[in-house]
C-alpha cells in the first residue's frame, strides 16, 4: 500500500494510465477484428477499407507506447499481404 504523498499521487497516476491504455488498446483490437471479419466474409472493398483504417490506429498505439514499432509493423504487412491476395 501506498504510504508517501509521491507513491500516493504514483498509484492515482498509475490508475489513470492504465484506464487510458486499456481502452486504446480495446479500440486497436476492434479495427483489427473489423478487418480479420472483412477477410473472413471475403468481401476484398470492405477489406482494403478497414485496413485503410486501422494502420492510423496501429500507428497511433505505437506513438501513444501501447504497441511496439515492430509488432504493428508486422500486423499491418501480414493484413495487407492477406487484404492483397484477397482481391
Amino acid at each position: 500500500m501506498a504510504n508517501t504523498p509521491q507513491s500516493k499521487k504514483r498509484a492515482r497516476q498509475n490508475e489513470a494510465r492504465y484506464a487510458v491504455n486499456k481502452a486504446r488498446r480495446s479500440r486497436i483490437r476492434t479495427y483489427l477484428r473489423k478487418v480479420e471479419e472483412a477477410l473472413a466474409s471475403g468481401d476484398a472493398e470492405a477489406a482494403k477499407t478497414a485496413l485503410r483504417d486501422a494502420q492510423p490506429e496501429l500507428m497511433r498505439g505505437v506513438t501513444k507506447g501501447i504497441v511496439h514499432k515492430n509488432t504493428a509493423a508486422r500486423k499491418i504487412s501480414r493484413l495487407s499481404s492477406r487484404v492483397k491476395a484477397l482481391g
